[in-house]
């Protein structure tokens, strides 16, 4: 028997609908009605259709943006069918938006905008996956040493890390095929003949593309891959030069010459700073002046990017304006901005093939001939629709591209500025007026200064995400470094390569010397200062992806629409400072563990040689200074076998044994052990009658796994694997 309420029945069939009826039905029913949930969708449709139809060409950025998003899909995507799927879903929004809207002009706007973005997601996920079946290279099953016969394909100096750098095309000695792989030659082995071109005979040993060591940790196996690596090493012994270079690579050796007569000028950090502005040459840079430019913010200034192809390409054009005019007979016949831009445009794609062509100085091409086109064509060369052709042309051609620190931090700083520019206040504050030049140049100063705070927010999450520290005061560095660079070394240099011609360069490289001096003064003093650098534990690719979505929101819109993306960033920038750092690092071979939150330092399993094991395990705990060793930790039981510790963790005490030798063990004893564990770490095989009460991280489980970030109090365990799915340049086996 159903139970009633004081409430009034519900009328049914003919009865009539008295008004309280209705409010009873109402308090009973509170859900809306389907034609209310219609009304609804109706005005949000038509909002958003007036929004897109008001956007006009501001539209056009988002495209770039939904093909990159394809690019982005395929590498979060685990498997083929995935890929398949997102392709096939964007064909059905295609087809269902012209379906549900083909008549209706009042959704024509949304009818496009899903159309298109459907499309180009589709794109991208085919741009990325081709190119990967074109270019990718499968990784040699094991590490090898072995005599094989080879062609030099590029030759790369670092006097720096004193060792010669060379890429081979080899076959494989079991089954013919081809193979690409990179060596290292010590420099005090290296041969002038060791040029592109040359084939060689050499013992080396060869290891496969390392996977990222930790979760969040930088993937050199994915970069081997698109650049077709099968295998990196370095040589044993000497090489044997079979058959020397038919004919040199011009552009190559144009850019050795350059580098070495700018460092025999030049000495110390100021020529080796020379050397890469000149020539895009960063082998000569220190560590320990990489590493100041790097926590002062000013690293982008070692790297030939948009600062620099600016630089020269401007210069081109300017002093090609005043010099055609120089020559009456063309200044009546050719319009003197068009001849100027066309040489300028030729400057800087000579200057783009002499440094390299890396991608942020191809982007930084491709826009500047943009900007001069525009100027051309009197249209406002500085927009977010260049940027986004821009970026469409690097994507096309590379689209790996996409998930590297180069392209992000380029197109960040670039759009940051171009919006920053692009706003209302700043315009009006940028605005001629009656005033005195010392006025002016204290305006154009502190939008100097904004700029720089503008440009280190933009980047800052990037840059945590990919190497997890960041420069607190680049943006006081830049005010300076910018315009040194900008104004004073790179002209400089300029004029020191033309005097030379002449025999006249010294004292233009004096000063060239001076001026880069006071740069890479300026970095370690930046760099030394108390607070200097923000170390942050790994951010995680969810978080870093809202992040990006903020920023390109607030970025690419106009108008009030736009604080949707700043408040996203904020509530992103909130929960990333919320997020634990994990308690438990453990590498991919099982040997380095790191334990986090012990106090200020770093605790680890063994002391290693390797700087990169060191490095890796303080970037992803987001931690200075030097590891403590096990060993030495008072927290911790050791002995010749393994070492026990106990964590108090979300408020319980977890024991954490981990082997520290490859010695039998009783197997009745270890069982016993694993008993009391929680976890068990081990860098071998261990045996079933292991069976700790939560986790057994054992070789067999690496191998799987690949290196594990653990958060204790949560129980949460993040695994290399979670990120790669089942692509060409993941080799761990099936989970």
């Amino acid at each position: 028997m159903f139970m009633t309420t004081g409430h009034p029945k519900v009328p049914m069939g003919e009865e009539p609908i008295q008004a309280s009826g209705i409010a009873d039905v109402a308090v009973q029913h509170p859900w809306p009605s389907k034609g209310g949930l219609s009304s609804i969708r109706r005005v949000v449709l038509d909002r958003a259709n007036d929004f897109l139809t008001d956007a006009g060409f501001d539209k056009g950025p988002w495209l770039t943006v939904a093909f990159a998003g394809g690019i982005g899909a395929w590498f979060v995507l685990d498997t083929r069918w995935q890929w398949t799927a997102l392709m096939i879903g964007s064909a059905i929004a295609i087809l269902a938006g012209q379906a549900f809207w083909r008549d209706r002009d009042d959704r024509a706007a949304l009818r496009q905008a899903v159309s298109a973005i459907a499309l180009m997601v589709a794109l991208g996920v085919i741009a990325i996956w081709v190119r990967s079946e074109i270019v990718g290279a499968e990784a040699i099953d094991r590490p090898s040493v072995s005599i094989f016969e080879a062609r030099i394909l590029e030759r790369d100096e670092q006097p720096a890390l004193d060792r010669v750098r060379l890429v081979l095309a080899m076959r494989d000695a079991e089954d013919g095929a081809a193979r690409k792989v990179r060596v290292n030659l010590p420099i005090v082995k290296d041969n002038a003949a060791l040029t592109e071109g040359a084939s060689i005979r050499l013992r080396a040993r060869l290891m496969p593309p390392a996977p990222p060591m930790l979760p969040g940790a930088y993937d050199f196996s994915r970069a081997a891959w698109f650049k077709g690596y099968a295998a990196t090493g370095s040589v044993l012994g000497d090489i044997e030069i079979t058959e020397p270079a038919a004919q040199s690579d011009e552009l190559a050796e144009t850019q050795r010459r350059l580098s070495a007569h700018v460092r025999s000028h030049l000495g110390g950090s100021a020529g080796a700073i020379a050397s890469a502005l000149a020539s895009g040459d960063r082998g000569g840079i220190s560590n320990a002046d990489e590493e100041a430019m790097r926590d002062a913010g000013l690293t982008h200034l070692l790297s030939i990017s948009g600062l620099h192809v600016s630089a020269v390409i401007g210069a081109a054009y300017l002093l090609s304006l005043k010099i055609l005019a120089l020559w009456p007979w063309l200044v009546l016949r050719v319009r003197l901005p068009l001849a100027a831009a066309a040489i300028a445009a030729l400057t800087g794609v000579g200057y783009t093939l002499l440094t390299g062509a890396e991608v942020p100085t191809v982007r930084s091409c491709v826009g500047a001939i943009l900007v001069l086109i525009a100027l051309g064509l009197g249209r406002d060369a500085l927009s977010l629709r260049m940027i986004a052709v821009a970026a469409m042309f690097v994507l096309l051609l590379w689209p790996e591209s996409l998930v590297g620190p180069s392209f992000q931090l380029s197109f960040a700083a670039v759009l940051s500025i171009v919006a920053l520019h692009n706003t209302a206040l700043v315009q009006a504050f940028l605005a001629p007026r009656e005033e005195s030049w010392l006025t002016r140049s204290a305006r154009r100063i502190t939008m100097l200064l904004v700029t720089g705070f503008v440009i280190e927010i933009a980047l800052m999450p990037i840059v945590l995400f990919h190497f997890h520290r960041a420069g607190v005061y680049g943006a006081f560095a830049n005010v300076i470094g910018i315009p040194l660079t900008t104004f004073a070394s790179m002209p400089l240099i300029a004029v020191s390569l033309f005097l030379d011609l002449f025999g006249l360069g010294s004292p233009a490289w004096w000063l060239t010397g001076k001026s880069l001096d006071l740069l890479i003064g300026i970095a370690h003093f930046t760099a030394e200062q108390p607070g200097a650098v923000k170390l942050m534990p790994d951010m995680g690719s969810g978080l870093f992806a809202l992040f990006v979505a903020g920023g390109l929101w607030l970025g690419l819109w106009k108008g009030r629409v736009r604080l949707f993306g700043f408040g996203l960033s904020i509530f992103t920038a909130v929960l990333f400072l919320l997020k634990p750092a994990p308690d438990l690092l453990i590498s991919s071979d099982g040997r380095h563990v790191g334990i986090a939150g012990e106090g200020d330092e770093l605790i680890v399993l063994r002391e290693s040689r390797s700087s990169y094991a060191r490095d890796n395990l303080l970037e992803i705990a987001g931690m200075g200074g030097n590891p403590v060793p096990l060993s030495n930790w008072e927290g911790a039981d050791c002995n010749r076998d393994f070492c026990v510790v106990t964590l108090d963790r979300g408020g319980r005490n977890w024991h954490i044994m981990m082997a520290r030798s490859n010695n039998r063990v009783d197997e009745r004893a270890l069982a016993a052990a694993c008993d009391r564990a929680d976890i068990v770490v081990a860098d071998r095989y261990l045996p079933w009658s292991c069976k700790p009460k939560w986790l057994k991280a054992d070789k067999n489980y690496l191998k799987a796994s690949g290196g594990l970030s653990i958060n204790l109090a949560n129980e949460r365990i993040d695994k290399v694997s979670d990120s790669m799915g089942r692509h060409g340049w993941w080799r761990g086996e099936a989970d």
